[in-house]
C-alpha cells in the first residue's frame, strides 16, 4: 500500500563538517527537518530528502566525493530565478541559468563538499 504524500527520493551525501553544509543548503532553500549525528536530515520542498553524513574526523574526503554526480532537485515556485536569487544573497556562485536542449532550464551550485547541485524547471 502506498504511502501518499511520501517522499519517494533522497540521498545520502558525505560531508566533512555536517552543520556548515547544513547552512549552506538552508541558505539555498532546504528545510532541516531533524539532526541526530552523524545524520543531518534536509529537505527541498518536500519532494526530495537529503541526508547530510558527517565523517569522523581524519577521515579524507577527496576521494569520496560524488565525481560526475549531479543531485537533481526541481525548483518548483519562483523557479531557478529564486534559487539563484538565494544563491547570490548567500554569496554562493553559481553556472547558468542554462536553455538546455531538453527543454528545461538549470543553474548548478557546488556545495562546501565538492558536490554539485542542479537545480532545474522547464523551460
Amino acid at each position: 500500500m502506498e504511502n501518499e504524500g511520501a517522499v519517494s527520493s533522497f540521498m545520502k551525501v558525505l560531508v566533512s563538517d555536517g552543520e556548515r553544509s547544513a547552512r549552506f543548503y538552508e541558505g539555498l532553500g532546504f528545510e532541516r527537518v531533524q539532526s541526530e549525528p552523524p545524520f543531518l536530515h534536509l529537505k527541498w520542498r518536500g519532494t526530495a530528502d537529503v541526508y547530510l553524513v558527517s565523517m569522523p574526523s581524519g577521515v579524507g574526503m577527496e576521494a569520496r566525493r560524488g565525481v560526475g554526480v549531479l543531485l537533481g532537485f526541481r525548483t518548483g515556485e519562483g523557479g531557478v530565478d529564486a534559487v539563484a536569487a538565494r544563491a547570490a544573497q548567500e554569496g554562493v556562485s553559481f553556472d547558468g541559468p542554462t536553455l538546455q536542449p531538453w527543454h528545461t532550464r538549470e543553474i548548478v551550485i557546488t556545495d562546501p563538499d565538492g558536490y554539485r547541485l542542479n537545480f532545474i524547471e522547464p523551460a
